[in-house]
């Protein structure tokens, strides 16, 4: 204690009521920090509670307690700090595994054997959480299949498939600051959890009172933890191998994973693959959770400012492309140059432009296509991918929410023999049946094939995309994050919904808004007035269609990081495409009208 007295419950429930009254916490800190202080399984905890209300650390407090940090689209995800419900911590990711082991126990029983697939990336803490759960999980009376070192989260996918378990954990809090860290949780397929084990999960975990224990390194001499990293590469790189195409490998490569995870998944799969010129970027080489020479220190391929260093060694080294991974290695980014002269600017590209490289490529060489074959997006990734399907007479299932296990699921729904690629606009990529979550590796093998075969037809990527423009019609698309953070955020975030159901803009950019998908109560509101039935799945996402044909605006609350997105879409038909550069600029000056007009409505909202 800061004042060096022993523990007393009583003084620090007084100063809780007392900066209550104060109003120096909220009412929801308030109710959880009572429970800190005052339950049974929340003891270890106590006195470093108590410690921070005697130093009156009234806004971390709140920061730490003001709700439970939830489940989002895969898992619990946020700030780290020790003490808080709100907060990544022993407590919050020992609830979560816990919550799972009880969860699956009571679904699955305990014949054939309960068992796990655990693994973690560079973060803070990763390896110390991925021992925690591991723990855990033995405990409860799982076997756990542990990667025994930094590995990607689609090989914990795989792993999860390839020991056959019945669960799988994965501790990264991916793209997010050094701050941060979190758990995905991952059922027997080897997806995300989906519904209803979701919820039923998020359940138990609220719930849990006793978390178990057992000591990593006893479980791992009584055999109750097995090391299978070796074992677990080995088969991981021989089935991302059933994915690769036929073709030239004259490409040079610099690679980065961005101080995460990814060498240990691309190198060995584009080795294998037969692409020998590979050189990783030595700034981002290290695996570091404080991602240090990564601008901001926010290792995100989304951004194009980290790009910046990589393309300057590329030009130096006269390369032919970029490519990055995020620290966990689900995702990736590419860079190249416009035109394959020498000197020629570089660009980078948006997820949606990578998957409609990705799309064409893999349709392009895939024998034997049919009407029955599939790709998959999600609703906020471009319709271009649908348009490009439908050239092959491929159909597109892309009526689904954001996140990458509705992608998984849709494959073991409709059958994985028949499936193609998968995709979504936050650069992420399956393609083949040995995982059920975007893969980084596989991605950026299929990517370098890609580049390979344009510049052995004498076309970078960039102008191999630009014919596919002149093809399919101009896309244009942006996201805009507006963050909002605390309890105060998640108010605003509420109410900013609520306003786009109920009174959204008239217009956008100078375009009429002609209707209002709402996919949370499953209605479509036109212009007039007039209501109809949505069909399509249920969730917390709004579109607004514009009187222009391929024109919409999408808004969410993101399931990882307190803010909300607007993904934006503008789009010219190819028949009505003369100038491809003059419809650039003005579909540029398109999505900055949504820009200022979205940002206005939101400001005018909340």
């Amino acid at each position: 204690m800061a004042d060096n007295l022993p523990f007393d419950p009583a003084a620090a429930l007084a100063r809780l009521d007392a900066g209550l009254q104060q109003q120096k916490l909220t009412a929801g800190a308030a109710q959880n920090i009572r429970q800190w202080l005052t339950e049974p399984r929340y003891a270890p905890y106590a006195e470093e509670v108590a410690r921070h209300l005697a130093e009156e650390k009234w806004q971390k407090l709140d920061d730490v307690f003001w709700t439970v940090i939830p489940f989002g689209t895969g898992g619990r995800r946020g700030r780290m700090y020790s003490i808080g419900s709100n907060a990544i911590n022993d407590r919050t990711i020992g609830e979560s595994a816990q919550g799972l082991a009880d969860y699956v126990k009571q679904e699955l029983g305990s014949q054939g054997g309960l068992s796990c697939a655990i693994a973690y990336d560079t973060r803070h803490n990763s390896r110390h959480f991925a021992e925690l759960c591991a723990g855990i999980m033995v405990a409860t009376g799982f076997k756990v299949y542990f990667l025994d070192d930094y590995r990607s989260t689609p090989e914990l996918s795989f792993l999860v498939r390839f020991k056959r378990c019945s669960c799988g954990i994965m501790v990264t809090a991916s793209h997010n600051p050094p701050s941060d860290n979190a758990v995905k949780v991952y059922w027997s397929t080897g997806c995300q959890v989906m519904p209803p084990h979701d919820e039923a999960i998020i359940e138990r975990v609220m719930n849990v009172q006793e978390i178990g224990h057992t000591d990593f390194a006893q479980a791992v001499a009584d055999g109750d933890v097995v090391i299978c990293t070796a074992e677990t590469d080995a088969a991981f790189v021989q089935a991302v191998m059933t994915q690769r195409r036929p073709g030239p490998r004259d490409l040079k490569i610099i690679y980065s994973p961005l101080h995460g995870v990814g060498e240990s998944a691309v190198c060995p799969v584009l080795h294998a693959d037969g692409f020998a010129d590979v050189e990783v970027f030595a700034p981002h080489r290290a695996p570091d959770g404080n991602f240090p020479n990564v601008p901001g220190h926010v290792s995100n391929p989304e951004n194009p400012k980290v790009y910046e260093a990589i393309i300057e060694r590329a030009k130096e080294t006269g390369a032919d492309l970029v490519l990055v991974t995020d620290p966990d290695c689900d995702r990736i980014g590419i860079a190249a140059p416009q035109t394959l002269k020498s000197g020629a600017p570089w660009a980078t590209f948006t997820g949606n432009q990578i998957g409609a490289l990705l799309t064409d490529f893999v349709l392009e060489n895939t024998s034997g296509l049919t009407p029955e074959h599939y790709l998959v997006k999600t609703l906020v990734t471009t319709e271009m991918i649908r348009r490009i399907g439908q050239s092959y007479g491929v159909p597109t299932h892309g009526d689904l929410l954001v996140g990458f296990k509705y992608i998984g699921g849709m494959m073991d729904e409709r059958g994985p023999d028949k499936f193609v690629l998968g995709l979504e606009e936050s650069h992420g990529y399956l393609a083949g049946q040995y995982a059920r979550d975007k893969d980084g590796a596989l991605a950026a093998m299929l990517m370098a094939e890609a580049a390979a075969q344009a510049k052995a037809a004498g076309k970078s990527v960039y102008e191999k995309l630009e014919d596919l423009f002149w093809q399919h019609g101009y896309h244009a698309e942006h996201v805009l994050n507006l963050q909002m953070e605390g309890s105060e955020g998640m108010g605003r975030m509420i109410a900013l919904m609520q306003q786009f159901r109920d009174a959204p803009p008239r217009a956008l950019a100078g375009i009429p808004v002609a209707a209002v998908r709402d996919y949370q109560n499953r209605i479509i509101r036109t212009a007039d007035g007039a209501v109809r039935p949505l069909t399509g799945p249920q969730g917390d996402l709004v579109m607004l269609d514009l009187a222009a044909e391929g024109n919409y605006v999408a808004v969410r609350p993101s399931g990882t990081e307190p803010k909300v997105k607007f993904y934006m879409f503008a789009f010219v038909p190819a028949e009505q495409l003369a100038d491809l550069e003059q419809t650039k600029q003005d579909m540029a000056h398109r999505l900055s009208g949504y820009c200022a007009d979205l940002k206005a409505f939101a400001d005018a909202a909340i």
